[in-house]
This record gives structure tokens, C-alpha cells and sequence, in this order.
């Protein structure tokens, strides 16, 4: 008998781990895979910030901290944002957790309401409707294409709203298409958002310096909507930081305060160590960033030369992140013997056990056309894993 409560059975697994789990099954079992599932950079942590991690165990920074997070890397983020970004916070609007998956999941509980819309324009992280059903609300997904550079106009966000509207989630740049809204873009969204006074902006940034066209933008600087968005944004990528666990929020005091007093209740402060390499992350040389970045952006004009190469699949250059979402709708209805690609599922299945490349099919991103690749590996494996994407979708008649 399944006991297992009416919110937990509405939400799905992650598409992304699920993938990932296969791929190390297959591995185990001695085959070569090279995993392009995964959205994690491949670089260590930069030794300057695992010195402060390593300084803080030391230090005996090993109590509970402030379910907020430590003043310093509190006010580490504001000099953070107001340097980089141009926006005013203080440290009282600032709330670490326990990850920028957190900080998300914080932000929709704290303000969603059962029956609330929540609009996620579509590809979209796999979290987001999941995340949103948590909270009983309800997610209105619109869909932005490859034609349009995986980006929603002012106009569908308009036609998107309703009386019931809560929130809107924005990320960019995008996981899972690389792409990143302008600064002209982001002003389109905020005149609409502006005539809506009661719908909050959750804009997530995680990406924020894996960005190719130069400065990132933030919608949260159009003042007359800045109160309404909820930052959100962490060390994970930036600075290859995926298992230390430290993300936040920026936000106005009263959603900070309601996000405080839920993470007080479940999780309480972030983990003390992490904080103090974090707080070295934003304080400390950010030469390691540029560096990664760079690395990035070389292995994104590689992957994107590759797979236009490969006759079948549609690419859009991204112009941030570290994913590539080709459209591969073409092959759906083509065969291997017996074997039928149907959908995105299909064939990422179909590449992992034919091909020995794990992909993640964009059904769970909300674009079933497409299918996602993360190019945080080296030059070689994306060589390799684009001659045997290529090689095995030659093979489908």
C-alpha cells in the first residue's frame, strides 16, 4: 500500500539525476560512457577558497551559524552585488541556504498559496513545476522555441497572466539552453510586469558569470519592479562549487523574513564551513572565475561546431552556461533494427546504450523536441562524445 503523502506522488524525479544514475550503472559495469548529463563544472575548487574552508576548520567554525548565515559573507553578497551589479541591498535582505536549489524552493514556499499560478517560460529547469507543485500551486508553462533563441516575449508574458498569477520564474542564463536575456530583452518583461503590482520575479542568476556577450544583466535593476524580485544566485558554478552547498537569496525585508523564518524550521543556517570558503569567494581574486569561463566559452564554439555537423540536429549558438539543447525532433519515427526512437527519452536512452554518451531528453524540461547536453568536460571528451552522437544517429533510418 503506498503511504506516501498526495504532495510527495505529485512530483516527478529528476530527469537530470535519473540520467545520471543510469550512466554510472553502465559505467560500473565496465563500459565507457562519457557523461554530458551532468550540470556540474569538471574544475576543483579554487585552492585559495578551499584555504579559507580548511582555516575555518581550524578556527573551529563548527557551531550553528545564523539561519540567515554568517554576517560576514552576508555582507560579502551586498558588496558582491553592488559592485558587479549596481544594486543596493542590505545584509538584512540577504539569506544564505543550502544551495541555490534552496533558495528557490524557499522563496515559492514562503510566497505561494494553494492555487496560485506560477508562469515558467519552457525550456525550463527541471525543478521548477516540481518545486511549484510543492507549494500547491500551479505551474502555467509558456513555450519558448528554438526560433525564438529559447526566449519568451513581452507579449506572451502578458497573454501568460491572470488574476491568480503569483510569480514569474526567469533564469538566465538558461539551464538548460545557454540562453541570456538583454538588457533590452529584460526591460520588454519589466514594462509588463510593472502594470501587474502583486506578481513576484524569481530571477534566477546561478549562471550568472558563465555569460559569453560580455556583462550579465539582472532584471532586478529596473527599479520600478525591484522590490518585487527575489535574487537568486551562489557559488555553485561560478566557482565550481556544486558540493559545498551555498546559495541565497536578495530580496526585499519581508520576503527575506518569511523565506528566515521557513528555513528556521527545516534546515536552520547552511553548513559554517562552506560559508567561510564562500565569503573567500567574493571577497578573494575572482581570476579563477574568468579563467573558467574562458574555458567554457572555447568548449561551447567546439560543441557547437560539432553538432552542426551532424546532419539532423538544429543548434542555436548559446551565449551562456555550460549546455548545449539541440532540436532532434527529426529523428523521432527512425529506427535502429527493432528499435523505434518515439521521443527525446528515446533518444537519449538511445545514445547511452548505443553510443556510450549520457544526454537528458527535454521532455522534463518542457521541450520534448529537443534534448540537453552539458559541455563542463574536457576538449577530448566533447570530441569524442560528438563523433559517437554522430555515428550513432547515422545508424536511425
Amino acid at each position: 500500500m503506498n503511504q506516501l503523502s498526495d504532495r510527495l506522488n505529485r512530483l516527478s524525479p529528476s530527469a537530470t539525476l535519473a540520467m545520471s544514475q543510469k550512466s554510472s550503472e553502465l559505467k560500473a559495469q565496465g563500459v565507457d560512457v562519457i557523461n554530458l548529463s551532468v550540470g556540474e563544472p569538471d574544475f576543483n575548487t579554487p585552492a585559495h577558497i578551499k584555504e579559507a574552508a580548511i582555516r575555518a576548520v581550524e578556527e573551529n567554525y563548527s557551531r550553528y551559524s545564523p539561519v540567515p548565515g554568517y554576517p560576514a559573507l552576508r555582507e560579502a553578497i551586498v558588496k558582491k552585488l553592488k559592485e558587479e551589479n549596481g544594486l543596493d541591498y542590505t545584509p538584512g535582505q540577504i539569506l544564505c541556504s543550502n544551495g541555490a536549489k534552496q533558495s528557490v524552493c524557499n522563496a515559492l514556499m514562503a510566497l505561494v498559496n494553494a492555487g496560485d499560478e506560477v508562469i515558467i517560460p519552457a525550456p525550463y529547469w527541471v525543478s521548477y513545476p516540481q518545486m511549484v507543485k510543492l507549494a500547491e500551486g500551479e505551474p502555467v508553462i509558456i513555450e519558448a522555441g528554438i526560433e525564438q533563441d529559447f526566449k519568451i516575449t513581452p507579449a506572451q508574458l502578458e497573454a501568460a497572466i491572470t488574476p491568480r498569477t503569483k510569480a514569474l520564474i526567469l533564469c538566465s542564463p538558461s539551464n538548460p539552453t545557454g540562453s541570456v536575456y538583454s538588457k533590452e530583452e529584460l526591460k520588454g518583461l519589466a514594462d509588463v510586469l510593472a502594470k501587474h503590482e502583486n506578481i513576484i520575479v524569481l530571477a534566477d542568476e546561478i549562471y550568472e558569470h558563465i555569460n559569453y556577450i560580455g556583462k550579465h544583466e539582472s532584471i532586478a535593476q529596473f527599479s520600478e519592479i525591484k522590490d518585487r524580485v527575489v535574487i537568486i544566485n551562489g557559488v555553485s558554478k561560478a566557482y565550481a562549487m556544486t558540493g559545498w552547498r551555498i546559495g541565497f537569496i536578495a530580496a526585499a525585508d519581508w520576503i527575506v523574513k518569511g523565506c528566515n523564518k521557513l528555513q528556521g524550521q527545516y534546515t536552520s543556517g547552511p553548513c559554517s564551513v562552506s560559508q567561510k570558503a564562500a565569503e573567500a569567494a567574493y571577497t578573494g581574486s575572482q581570476e579563477c572565475v574568468e579563467e573558467m569561463r574562458q574555458a567554457f566559452e572555447r568548449r561551447k564554439n567546439l560543441i557547437v561546431k560539432l553538432a552542426r555537423e551532424i546532419p539532423g540536429l538544429e543548434v542555436n549558438d548559446p551565449q551562456g552556461a555550460f549546455y548545449l539543447f539541440p532540436k532532434c525532433s527529426s529523428f523521432y519515427g527512425k529506427k535502429d533494427g527493432d528499435r523505434v526512437i518515439r521521443d527525446s527519452n528515446d533518444l537519449a536512452l538511445y545514445l547511452l546504450e548505443i553510443g556510450h554518451v549520457a544526454t537528458v531528453g527535454g521532455d522534463s524540461f518542457g521541450s520534448p523536441e529537443c534534448f540537453r547536453m552539458s559541455y563542463a568536460t574536457s576538449d577530448e571528451n566533447i570530441i569524442e562524445a560528438m563523433n559517437r552522437i554522430k555515428t550513432a544517429l547515422a545508424r536511425l533510418k
